[in-house]
């Protein structure tokens, strides 16, 4: 083995002496780097960590310092590109209490003359999410499940906000920090977009990036997809488990409110319906939506008629009743529905007695604005046999 020494690629920094480095750890425990930017020195401590980024270090600052705390991560890399893209992105989101903090950036260039590339970042003793489930094995109560998934979205929503999208969100750039309170890390695939219609995605986790973009169905990624990720480690954080992919047949089974599993699900369902940002996500977390209640009409002519749940008589029956009532009748919700008759609620429907998907889309409608009235079974007859 050969020994390395280490020093930034300037006239004015001097050389620091470094340990034997074993063939696959960029660093090894007890090695010293100095950032030529802060003059600040930090002491490898252990591997903790490893990935297409590089690696991450345990490591602790050396000297006094007001503004890097003792217990650091030093990530480092021999690739620029997301190096620049995490600096970058420590500075934008610098102090923002929901995202890791970048303390230190800098290159520092070997004896052979190649470059590496470390950031010195917070460190969280939790670990990451994925891990720290591993070892409670079990999951959050909702109502610290919904403010820490909502605390997340608000680092998302600074960057939607920019027309810059994450899609790299998953429970291993997710951390624990003390409380326990959830942080979000590694920008180093984030990118901007030009308009709304996305950007072309070439790199993502195959675990968590959704599944009509990993089958090339949808040509680019959106701020929706964003929010299909957060819709994942919502579920994880309910479920209490992050080995795995939440699927829209696992929401039914989430120990959570109904109105908690039909966030998930509109989250990880159909793309076309999914909330189109952070905004709209932290907006369902943090506000309970409406009872759906019985209205009142006094005629079904002309109406768009669409029936949900179980009725007491044939659907086929019913169906037939509006047509002569004068009403268009349609297969399922959707933008032309003016009136859907609920029946007696499925204990089977996806998300809960209120969650069925028909009822998700009556809900999705009204809140774009649609005038939707909801007439129970009865109301319905009453109707059909007044005209």
């Amino acid at each position: 083995m050969s020994r390395t020494v280490w020093s930034a690629p300037t006239r004015t920094t001097r050389s620091i002496h470094v340990p034997v480095v074993h063939p696959q750890q960029l660093l090894v425990p007890g090695q010293v780097v100095q950032s030529p930017e802060t003059h600040l020195q930090y002491r490898i401590e252990r591997l903790i960590g490893e990935g297409g980024f590089g690696q991450v270090y345990l490591a602790r600052r050396l000297g006094r310092s007001a503004a890097v705390p003792d217990a650091v991560c030093i990530k480092v890399s021999a690739r620029i590109d997301g190096w620049l893209r995490e600096a970058y992105f420590g500075q934008l989101l610098d102090g923002h209490p929901r995202a890791i903090r970048v303390f230190d950036r800098f290159p520092l260039m070997r004896a052979d003359g190649q470059v590496l590339y470390y950031l010195t970042l917070e460190y969280a003793q939790q670990g990451d999410l994925s891990a720290f489930l591993r070892r409670a094995g079990k999951g959050w109560p909702e109502t610290v499940v919904r403010r820490e998934i909502a605390g997340i979205l608000e680092v998302l929503r600074k960057l939607h906000r920019g027309q810059l999208l994450h899609r790299d969100l998953t429970p291993l750039n997710v951390f624990v920090c003390e409380g326990p309170r959830l942080k979000l890390g590694d920008f180093g695939i984030v990118r901007q977009q030009s308009d709304r219609r996305g950007i072309t995605a070439h790199t993502m986790n195959a675990m968590t990036a959704p599944s009509d973009l990993l089958d090339r169905a949808a040509p680019k990624w959106q701020a929706r997809d964003d929010v299909y990720q957060v819709g994942q480690l919502l579920g994880m954080l309910v479920r209490g488990d992050a080995a795995s992919r939440i699927r829209t047949g696992d929401v039914r089974h989430l120990p959570c409110s109904d109105h908690l599993k039909e966030i998930v699900h509109r989250c990880i369902g159909e793309r076309r319906k999914r909330y189109e940002s952070a905004d709209e996500m932290i907006d369902a977390l943090r506000t309970r939506p409406a009872e759906l209640k019985a209205g009142v009409l006094r005629t079904l002519k002309g109406v768009h008629l669409a029936f949900t749940g179980i009725l007491d008589r044939p659907r086929r029956e019913a169906a037939r009743a509006a047509a002569r009532a004068g009403a268009v009748v349609h297969g399922g919700p959707s933008a032309l529905t003016t009136v859907v008759v609920r029946g007696r609620p499925n204990v089977q429907q996806v998300a809960g007695r209120d969650a069925g998907l028909k009822l998700m889309e009556i809900k999705r409608l009204r809140e774009k604005g649609h005038r939707i009235t909801l007439l129970n079974e009865t109301q319905f007859w009453r109707l059909v046999d007044r005209r």
